[in-house]
């Protein structure tokens, strides 16, 4: 598969994107409010950061409790209850005189309910396409991403101006109800793809087995680390420039649309496993230059160039698809984004405690330096692997021979 129109054409990728781009607009205005609304509360950059992105921390509790249940629910319903929780969980957010802990709460609860969502959702495209469509489509639900997040930070801005944080709240709301409406209506319903109860210890179990091979955890890491670093310097936005937070977070998903569309649709096979590491490298290096406080348009255009990187993930993906038995896709799926979504929080709760003690342009550099050291560490340890398996010395070996390139040399 290899034209959007084939992938359009698919039964039921339709109504799935049509889920996917309402909730990820409702999280976006969401997510800018809250931050706002808790910046102007606190005059915290670590508060405003984890009012953000610390919903992101839960995301282990689901994935090491619930996960299971990305395989052993029947999609429609899982995705629907979902979207319905969010958008209730949303509205209380716009309660006047909400405190701080009741706040936070209902934004660790709302994370644990995501982890098994990415799960139930990318579970569902690896069934709904066939085994060539995966990386096609999995870059346009990027890419639908990178389009709701220009207009949700966007609109979100405007709507937090003109209607104020707790009515772009409600805004928000409403788009995830509207969410749920599609994924009821517009999605077939399936059985679950595996049998049995969803239970904690089948979710140990099968992270043990998904954990238990070299070459799938360091594709884990490449997904979760470098990336996670850098949602670290976004978290930052909103106490860098507070009158155009809205902004950088636009260009920065501009960016990202730029490298997944690119990704996804261009990059020919035998490229894919050489441009990953290259990619996180991008991802970071262009966040060293935010010590010295660029001028607005500078700090636009960075924040695209670094959001191009994102684009290592898709790549990443395909590689842990190949790795991964079909009956257990949901749950592998979910362990990636609940993994890479629960460093995002821990990252942003970091960058926010050094913006506090230095400045927020200070705290972006120190995570990009983080970040490239990460990714050149993942890129040594794949040459050792490589070349401990063909039995010579590894030399001239990207890190994208292990979490990218041929399966059978390496699983």
């Amino acid at each position: 598969m290899r034209t959007y129109r084939e992938l359009f054409r698919t039964p039921q990728f339709g109504p799935l994107f049509a889920t996917s781009a309402v909730q990820v607009a409702g999280s976006t205005m969401s997510g800018l409010a809250l931050g706002t609304l808790v910046y102007a509360a606190t005059d915290s950059p670590l508060l405003a950061a984890l009012s953000m992105f610390g919903s992101s921390l839960a995301q282990v509790i689901g994935a090491t409790v619930l996960m299971s249940a990305a395989d052993r629910l029947p999609p429609r319903a899982a995705m629907t209850g979902m979207a319905l929780a969010f958008g209730l969980a949303t509205a209380v957010l716009a309660v006047p005189g909400l405190p701080l802990p009741v706040i936070f709460a209902i934004i660790l609860m709302e994370g644990v309910v995501a982890a098994v969502g990415g799960g139930v959702r990318y579970g569902l495209l690896n069934e709904v396409l066939p085994k060539d469509g995966y990386l096609l489509g999995r870059s346009v639900l990027n890419m639908c991403v990178g389009l709701m997040q220009i207009g949700g930070f966007a609109l979100g801005g405007l709507l937090v101006t003109a209607l104020s944080a707790r009515g772009t709240l409600l805004v928000a709301a409403a788009l995830y109800l509207m969410g749920a409406a599609v994924a009821r209506f517009g999605l077939v319903r399936r059985p679950a793809r595996a049998a049995g109860r969803p239970s904690v210890a089948q979710t140990w179990r099968t992270n043990a087995v998904l954990w238990s091979s070299g070459p799938r955890r360091r594709v884990y890491l490449a997904l979760w680390v470098p990336n996670g670093l850098i949602v670290g310097c976004e978290s930052l936005f909103v106490p860098y420039a507070p009158e155009h937070a809205g902004l950088l977070f636009a260009f920065g998903a501009l960016g990202m649309l730029v490298g997944d569309t690119v990704a996804g649709r261009f990059i020919a096979q035998r490229w894919r496993g050489r441009l990953a590491m290259p990619m996180q490298l991008l991802l970071a290096a262009p966040y060293l230059l935010f010590a010295a406080r660029p001028a607005l348009p500078l700090a636009f255009a960075l924040a695209a160039l670094a959001s191009v990187g994102f684009s290592a993930s898709l790549l990443l993906q395909e590689r842990l698809m190949a790795l991964t038995p079909d009956e257990i896709t949901g749950q592998a799926l979910g362990l990636h984004s609940s993994g890479m979504l629960t460093v995002q929080g821990v990252a942003a709760a970091l960058a926010g405690a050094i913006a506090q003690r230095t400045s927020p342009g200070t705290a972006m550099t120190v995570m990009a330096v983080a970040s490239l050291a990460v990714t050149l560490v993942l890129a040594a340890a794949g040459r050792r692997a490589a070349g401990a398996v063909n039995g010579v010395e590894p030399h001239g070996t990207s890190e994208a021979v292990d979490v990218t390139g041929s399966a059978g040399r390496l699983a």
